[in-house]
């Protein structure tokens, strides 16, 4: 069986604000409807991407920014940092962790350590290691958002 992650909801609290994020991000704008002013949804798929999301009005009980660790996988985190600040998006600065550790997120929104006592360090990792350097953003709502360097990917993917 075929199971395909194809769509991810988003609360947001002003549509039209975070349309314009997600445009100025380079997200392709699939669809948008307006039924009322109490239902209004937009469509984004990011680019390279075959999971798209769903922002809007009336399409969720969840809090505006509650969505955290939604991971955009690169092949050059340096790169597709570097363009998302072209773009005009707030985005931290590279970062790997001491011990190469994987990270996850945190329900604060932050992405942090697998276990007490690893340590964020400035920069790539620096082997360029597959799945070792991040960048992190966020929505106007403060959903928050990962870019993970992978440029092998894992047995099995």
């Amino acid at each position: 069986m075929d199971l395909k992650l194809e769509l991810l909801v988003l609360p947001v609290s002003d549509v039209g604000r975070a349309k314009a994020f997600y445009e100025t991000a380079g997200f392709r704008l699939d669809l948008e409807k307006a039924v009322s002013e109490n239902w209004h949804v937009a469509h984004f798929t990011p680019p390279g991407s075959e999971c798209s999301i769903l922002i809007g009005k009336g399409i969720t009980s969840a809090a505006p920014g509650s969505v955290q660790g939604l991971y955009l996988v690169v092949t050059d985190i340096q790169a597709a940092r570097a363009e998302l600040v072209a773009r005009g998006v707030e985005v931290s600065e590279v970062f790997h962790d001491a011990a190469g550790i994987i990270y996850h997120s945190h329900a604060d929104g932050d992405v942090v350590h697998d276990g007490a006592g690893q340590e964020r360090l400035a920069g790539p990792h620096p082997e360029r290691a597959s799945y070792g350097s991040f960048a992190t953003f966020s929505d106007p709502d403060g959903n928050g958002w990962v870019l993970q360097e992978v440029t092998r990917r894992a047995p099995g993917r």
